[in-house]
């Protein structure tokens, strides 16, 4: 790879980063990892080709064109999140990933009863997504953080918030709420 093809796959990388909140490679892998799929399966789920997969992934292509696949992509990581804590099976999964294959967009999530904990009260996570979800459809994460740095000076609190949930990773958005239930 030259400079200019490098130049040009860092740039779609931190295009990735500001509109998916990481690069896709670091997300697809992870969804691979924690599905326990390969990337044919992965683009398939997801109504991709596998061409259009690895060209995403590997940064020579930097935006999914079609909304319904973002949403499914967002489907897929509730998915593997709920896989990590235990309140799905594999097994569940697998026809959890058929149904996120089969959708359309739409919201993909509030169909199955999988988004609450055993007291009916929705896991801390699936809160946090749907706040990350609303605020990715607002705006795209580098105009979150071009806000957020706007306000930084006189309302830092809120700054942060936007910063954690507009643009940051779920994980680090959970360790946020948490923090800050009293």
């Amino acid at each position: 790879m030259d400079a200019a093809q490098q130049d040009t796959t860092a740039r779609a990388r931190e295009l990735q980063r500001s509109w998916y909140g990481e690069p896709l490679g670091a997300l697809f892998r992870r969804l691979i990892d924690d599905l326990g799929l390969n990337q044919a399966r992965l683009a398939a789920v997801l109504g991709l080709s596998a061409p259009m997969l690895s060209q995403l992934m590997s940064g020579q292509r930097a935006k999914i064109g079609n909304p319904a696949v973002v949403q499914r992509v967002q489907a897929l990581q509730e998915l593997a999140g709920q896989v990590a804590d235990g309140s799905i099976s594999a097994a569940e999964a697998t026809d959890r990933m058929d149904e996120i294959k089969k959708s359309q967009g739409g919201s993909v999530l509030t169909s199955t009863g999988q988004t609450t904990n055993s007291s009916g009260a929705p896991t801390v996570r699936r809160v946090v997504r749907e706040i990350q979800s609303l605020l990715r459809s607002v705006a795209a994460a580098g105009d979150i953080i071009d806000a957020a740095d706007t306000l930084a000076t006189t309302h830092p609190e809120l700054a942060e918030f936007l910063k954690v949930y507009g643009a940051g990773r779920t994980a680090d958005a959970v360790a946020h709420y948490e923090s800050h239930q009293h």
